[in-house]
């Protein structure tokens, strides 16, 4: 069964403002949470899901149909919210959420290999058909590659020790499972360290995983699709989970909803001017206390959310 507890569910609806004949999107369908909540809310609207997991497209669906028949699933990478839209003759919406990282069922699926938890081949796919995975990422990157990984996507301070130890033991045969890595991870951090802050192997687990997904410069240019397909008074909600996904999201809106530089004098600023956004959200919204003790994924959650107000002639055709 694919089950999975939605993070900020609440503060995301609320924060969407969803209008019953609105056009939404859920740029990562999981479980559904997110999608049923607003599915709840439409009449006349329709709203299309995007997801590359077969398995949770399959528990979604059938989650979604016992409320109404008004959406659309795409078996596709957010990436392409743009394209797989326009397809289908949508080319402007009222609201799209992304809740990022690994849905539960994904973690708690030994077989897929995100987790450290569990023994399982190196995999880490979110989309199963792709070929890139985590066994040939480990295998056949180059200790200088497997060192930039650790350090930009984990912040890993000991990337050089771990690359190096996982670079002896390939030399002598391939690495295969989650349990192999972990325990060369285990090996490459000094004892000390390893009896701090949680499992040695979590930020070289996560490291990989955004690696394998290419997690990063996809959300990056599927959340500034985002912003050209977004109506007027429309809203962009993203549910981060570590600090490089909120770095993103942060700097997006803090660009996109700026006020411009004027010359000192003019009364009014021009509409051509103005910021096309504003921040619903000052403050990145964070999980109250009740929810935190239910759901330990919700810690590191963080919900921002703009709004368009202000779209050009160009932009209305």
């Amino acid at each position: 069964m694919f089950h999975h507890i939605s993070v900020l569910l609440q503060e995301t609806i609320e924060g969407l403002r969803i209008k019953e004949d609105g056009i939404y999107v859920d740029c990562t369908l999981g479980g559904g949470g997110h999608s049923s909540e607003i599915l709840k809310r439409l009449t006349t609207g329709h709203l299309y899901c995007f997801d590359q997991d077969q398995k949770a497209i399959d528990a979604a669906h059938i989650r979604l149909s016992k409320i109404s028949n008004r959406y659309t699933i795409i078996h596709s990478n957010f990436e392409n919210i743009k394209s797989e839209l326009n397809q289908r003759g949508v080319y402007k919406v009222d609201g799209i959420v992304f809740d990022l990282g690994v849905s539960s069922p994904q973690f708690d699926d030994g077989e897929r290999g995100f987790s450290y938890n569990y023994d399982a081949k190196l995999d880490m796919r979110m989309n199963q058909e792709q070929k890139l995975s985590a066994y040939e990422v480990v295998n056949t990157y180059s200790y200088q590659d497997l060192v930039k990984i650790l350090y930009k996507y984990s912040d890993e301070k000991f990337a050089k020790q771990i690359a190096r130890a996982i670079e002896r033991h390939r030399e002598i045969q391939p690495i295969e499972t989650t349990f192999e890595l972990v325990e060369i991870v285990k090996e490459a951090i000094p004892a000390p360290a390893r009896r701090k802050g949680g499992h040695p192997a979590k930020r070289t687990f996560q490291a990989l995983r955004i690696a394998v997904n290419d997690e990063l410069n996809v959300f990056d240019r599927a959340l500034h699709d985002s912003l050209d397909l977004i109506n007027l008074n429309g809203r962009i909600a993203v549910i981060t989970f570590h600090s490089l996904e909120d770095k993103i999201c942060k700097y997006t809106f803090n660009e996109v909803t700026k006020q411009p530089d004027v010359p000192k004098g003019i009364p009014i600023i021009p509409d051509n001017l103005k910021s096309k956004f504003q921040k619903i959200t000052r403050k990145p919204i964070v999980a109250a206390d009740e929810e935190l003790e239910m759901n330990h994924r919700s810690h590191s959650a963080k919900l921002r959310i703009v709004e368009r107000i202000y779209e050009d002639e160009k932009e209305r055709n």
